[in-house]
């Protein structure tokens, strides 16, 4: 069924997709006028629409209804800031008007909401009256630095259109092999913390027989604690768009998508003026720099649902399909968008490619080790003095990371959620005796991931942390797979009884749930949330012993 949906909405194809299309409907319609056109159009059934449709979180009539979102993320949460900012936007806008969005980028304030399609630091609540006039108000942007030898995502080496030319007239005359040598010398792999090789990626689909390949910039990984993702699309989308325009001379595709976070709105406006301006000037499009190489770039928005993040939901949503995860293989490179060949990278992944065709292979292999190589961008958050994102050499030792980089912490902090909320929760003191490495922190039983970081205060108790984390499971879960739909409700329901103090914790019973989840989910999202939690439980242990009993 998903392979026919996959074959009908790749007729139209990007210019006008199907998940467009269906967005569009939603949000401009109070009813369901215009449902069966779309059916009509695509020769699929109401039902498969509908059931497409209402799988989003931004498309439904209950998120259409409100007026403002709090930031729900967990770095908000830990800071405390979310339910004073709820009470004041109710009392101006009206109980009913207020909901949640996850977590919004402003995690370097821990304090943010969203109102009439723009975000805002929690701080601007005080200006609402402006804001809700229509006023703009000029905000703070997040502090960014690089401490690398090199820097290959921070440095100013394509900051306009004259600088994109020149490179991209040196690149696509340049043997294609050449360039998947050099990504593969760099040792760059993905880094979105899967860990793949991005020669190798791009080699793949490059000898995959098709007339028709894509490329797909991921910009919809929402992670807690993230906006590294923000500031690469505002301050380096030539960057990222050079690494798609260069994967897709490459491979032999010549269209791209990047789908990004409906919640990430300057970020969206940053992409379409930079794109806008290279169609311009004739960087972008058909025959470019008249060669026969064409290359045209579209940008789709999410609406709002996290398991987007993961590469075979995020290839459903732009087919307009509902966002449930795949069984892989086969692998996108071989078949992935409109069951075409696809290479799918998340945005510093193709920054970093950028920014190795710019400065070398050699530079970046150079730094960290074969598997873990080059710079990293770090998120921290505002428990840390030093709040913003920062490139970060690959084995820079965590203890110089977060004391001297980051400044310490403004309060007692115990641990660090690293990497989203499927990163592990580490203790401040496990988390100094490593070093910033993709392998270290998986032997250690962690995940490093984006390496964005959510402090977690001395005070905040662990059980609250816990029911955050299957909360947002049970929320975000595509409900493909049995283990993960119910497993992540399952374990919600433990811990609102824990809560309503109804009933405490059967230790065996959330054992079993969590190994069941770790090893039966199809997806990351489902069958990595156990690691955070059996960190808490390992631990932080004690803390919850009142809360827990060991026999069923």
């Amino acid at each position: 069924m998903s392979k026919n949906i996959s074959n009908l909405s790749g007729r139209v194809g990007l210019k006008k997709n199907l998940f467009e299309k269906i967005s569009e409907r939603s949000l401009n319609s109070k009813d369901s006028s215009g449902i069966k056109e779309i059916a009509n159009e695509y020769n699929m059934g109401v039902s498969t629409i509908h059931g497409a449709e209402s799988f989003y979180e931004f498309l439904r009539p209950s998120h259409r209804e409100k007026k403002a979102f709090v930031c729900n993320g967990s770095a908000c949460m830990c800071a405390g800031t979310q339910e004073p900012l709820k009470k004041k936007l109710k009392e101006k806008l009206g109980d009913d008007k207020v909901g949640e969005m996850f977590c919004l980028g402003y995690c370097y304030e821990n304090n943010a909401f969203h109102y009439n399609g723009q975000n805002y630091a929690g701080n601007d609540i005080n200006k609402i009256d402006e804001i809700i006039e229509g006023k703009d108000l000029e905000q703070e942007k997040f502090y960014s630095e690089s401490f690398a030898s090199t820097s290959f995502l921070m440095d100013d080496k394509i900051s306009d259109n004259n600088k994109f030319k020149q490179h991209l007239e040196k690149f696509i005359n340049t043997d294609k092999q050449e360039i998947v040598k050099t990504l593969l010398d760099s040792n760059l792999t993905g880094r979105g913390g899967a860990g793949f090789p991005t020669g190798m990626k791009w080699d793949y689909c490059s000898k995959a027989p098709s007339e028709k390949k894509y490329v797909i910039c991921n910009a919809d990984e929402g992670d807690s604690g993230a906006y590294s993702d923000r500031y690469l699309l505002e301050d380096q989308a030539l960057k990222v768009i050079f690494g798609m325009v260069i994967c897709g001379y490459v491979i032999g595709g010549d269209e791209g998508v990047l789908y990004i976070r409906g919640e990430y709105p300057k970020s969206i406006e940053s992409l379409n003026a930079s794109i806008n301006s290279l169609k311009k000037d004739g960087l972008l499009g058909e025959n470019i720099l008249g060669t026969n190489f064409s290359f045209d770039l579209n940008i789709c928005i999410g609406q709002g649902a996290y398991i987007c993040g993961e590469e075979t939901a995020l290839i459903a949503s732009i087919e307009g399909r509902r966002a449930e995860v795949e069984v892989r293989p086969p692998f996108p490179v071989t078949e992935g968008l409109y069951k075409k060949p696809t290479v799918v990278n998340n945005v510093e992944t193709l920054a970093a490619a950028a920014g190795i065709l710019l400065n070398g292979a050699e530079k970046f292999a150079a730094i960290g080790n074969k598997k873990s190589a080059g710079t990293k961008l770090v998120c921290f958050d505002s428990f840390f003095n030093n709040p913003g994102v920062y490139e970060i050499e690959m084995g820079t030792p965590m203890k110089k990371v977060l004391n001297d980089i980051g400044g310490g912490f403004k309060e007692p902090i115990k641990a660090l959620q690293i990497g989203g909320p499927l990163g592990g929760v580490i203790p401040i003191a496990e988390a100094e005796k490593l070093n910033l490495d993709f392998q270290e922190f998986t032997a250690a039983g962690f995940m490093l991931g984006h390496a964005s970081i959510v402090s977690i205060p001395k005070d905040f108790p662990m059980v609250e942390y816990i029911h955050h984390l299957f909360e947002f499971t049970a929320e975000e879960s595509c409900g493909k797979c049995f283990p993960g739909r119910l497993g992540s409700y399952r374990g919600k329901e433990m811990f609102d009884q824990l809560k309503s103090k109804t009933a405490k914790i059967p230790l065996k019973v959330l054992n079993d749930l969590l190994l069941t989840m770790k090893n039966g989910c199809l997806c990351a999202l489902c069958g990595a949330i156990p690691t955070p939690i059996m960190n808490i439980l390992k631990y932080f242990g004690d803390e919850m012993k009142d809360d827990m009993v060991k026999e069923n």
